[in-house]
């Protein structure tokens, strides 16, 4: 029991207090939640994708996860398809895996050099994925991305791994920009059954003899588009055909190279004799007579 003679006791063996909370260690977290996947805590890889609430994930761990939305947890409801997360544009740290007794970041910040390790906020631009610290947005101030010089707007802004009020900031951008991405395919939908209503003839234009007529030669205009391209086509053909022959070397006089075009005719040829135009059907001699010709001629049947 002690206190029998000699025995010194201390006051923690004395007087029973109760163990502190076990607390985590700030750095550590802060470590892990700007190294690793939000969704596989593995360490991330390229290519890195952040979502409207700023968590880092790596594109092929979440790619498996939407695959098969059982390993997804609520928290990331949010993500329904890749439209809902953006491609960072990263920029690398020359001293990353240098000097191993300092644990240094794989990222930095491109305009003051700050690392991504915790330590400091940094922002991503919704517009064109760049990220840069909180720090560079506010001193510089502008309306333009510092990396790539794009414009942007307030709503674009996405604190990534930020506290709990940052999530809320996130939760209202995130619902402005689908609003903005509703109104803008609305728009392009509304365009394009104007632009196919306005090529249509309407039963209007239908009852005005002037506007028959411009459908009509609209038709017109079109078959004969039609007919050209053709011919153009036929033309292209025979002309890549002659290119080939030429270039191999086969062909070097002027008139071979005439009757091998498709408008080509024996019997419009001046430099051909009427001995040799007579053995084509083309021949007016042909038309004229009624046994059959020389080419299928067969003495058994005439």
């Amino acid at each position: 029991m002690g206190c029998d003679g000699g025995t010194i006791p201390r006051r923690d063996e004395l007087v029973r207090v109760k163990k502190k909370p076990e607390t985590k260690d700030k750095d550590s977290e802060l470590g892990f939640k700007w190294r690793c996947c939000s969704i596989t805590q593995e360490i991330l890889q390229e290519p890195v994708v952040a979502c409207h609430l700023g968590k880092l994930y790596s594109k092929m761990s979440l790619i498996e996860a939407l695959l098969d939305r059982s390993t997804l947890s609520p928290e990331f409801k949010h993500i329904k398809s890749l439209k809902d997360v953006k491609d960072l544009k990263l920029t690398k740290n020359p001293e990353f895996g240098k000097d191993e007794s300092r644990r240094a970041a794989p990222y930095i910040c491109p305009v003051l050099g700050l690392e991504i390790n915790g330590t400091f906020r940094f922002v991503a631009l919704w517009s064109c994925g760049c990220v840069f610290s909180e720090r560079a947005l506010k001193e510089i101030g502008t309306k333009n991305c510092h990396k790539c010089t794009k414009p942007f707007e307030e709503d674009d802004v996405v604190i990534i791994n930020g506290n709990e009020q940052d999530l809320e900031v996130m939760k209202a951008r995130m619902e402005v920009r689908q609003q903005k991405n509703k109104k803008n395919k609305e728009k392009k939908v509304k365009v394009k059954t104007e632009t196919d209503e306005s090529n249509l003839p309407t039963s209007t234009n239908l009852e005005n003899g002037e506007n028959v007529s411009k459908t009509l030669k609209r038709a017109a205009n079109g078959l004969k588009s039609e007919e050209n391209s053709k011919k153009l086509k036929t033309e292209s053909t025979s002309l890549s055909k002659i290119g080939n022959i030429i270039a191999s070397g086969k062909v070097t006089k002027a008139e071979e190279v005439r009757k091998m075009k498709s408008d080509y005719s024996v019997a419009k040829d001046k430099n051909a004799s009427d001995v040799y135009k007579s053995l084509f059907t083309s021949h007016k001699s042909e038309k004229e007579q009624n046994r059959a010709h020389w080419v299928t001629y067969n003495p058994f049947y005439n």
